[in-house]
């Protein structure tokens, strides 16, 4: 069967976990600090032929603070991205994608919140855990929400097919 490039797509779905990775006991934990973090449970990217782009919003995440912590990071980690069995056709590597968490779009609160990456031109690649925010000089209760953006380099190899990968906030 012949296929030409322009016939395959691949889109991308994300799973996003609502639950807590498991913590060092040598630090308390930071929902008994009062930190919290919401994010969306999934999100479509949309879709792009093979050597193509994709990006998309992944929805607001939001870091609420109601204790005594006055300064808090957001890291932010992907899985790769796969379909099928998740052959090296199948997988687009976290390291092609990319993670710009642009500028706070609501806040409450003292401190100076600072997004990781302020500008598209900033994106970084997830082939390694980044900074999305920060927090610092923050009073009793503080809450930052941004909208991060994520930007997908599709191989030129992929296979067409509904893609899902898993992308990570923690905050500490």
């Amino acid at each position: 069967m012949r296929r030409t490039p322009a016939a395959l797509s691949c889109a991308i779905a994300l799973v996003l976990p609502t639950a807590w990775p498991a913590w060092p006991a040598t630090r308390p934990e930071p929902r008994l600090l009062g930190l919290s973090i919401t994010v969306p449970t999934s999100a479509s990217l949309g879709s792009a032929a093979p050597g193509g782009v994709i990006t998309g919003h992944l929805g607001a995440v939001t870091v609420d603070d109601t204790g005594v912590v006055a300064a808090w990071t957001t890291t932010v980690t992907a899985t790769n991205f796969t379909t099928g069995a998740g052959a090296p056709a199948q997988t687009i590597g976290k390291g092609s994608v990319s993670y710009w968490s642009g500028p706070a779009t609501a806040k409450t609160g003292l401190g100076t919140a600072t997004p990781g990456q302020a500008t598209a031109a900033q994106a970084q690649s997830l082939s390694a855990s980044r900074t999305a925010f920060s927090l610092a000089n923050g009073t009793l209760v503080t809450s930052v929400t941004w909208n991060p953006t994520l930007i997908v380099a599709v191989p030129a190899s992929a296979v067409g097919g509904g893609y899902t990968g898993t992308v990570t906030h923690s905050v500490a």
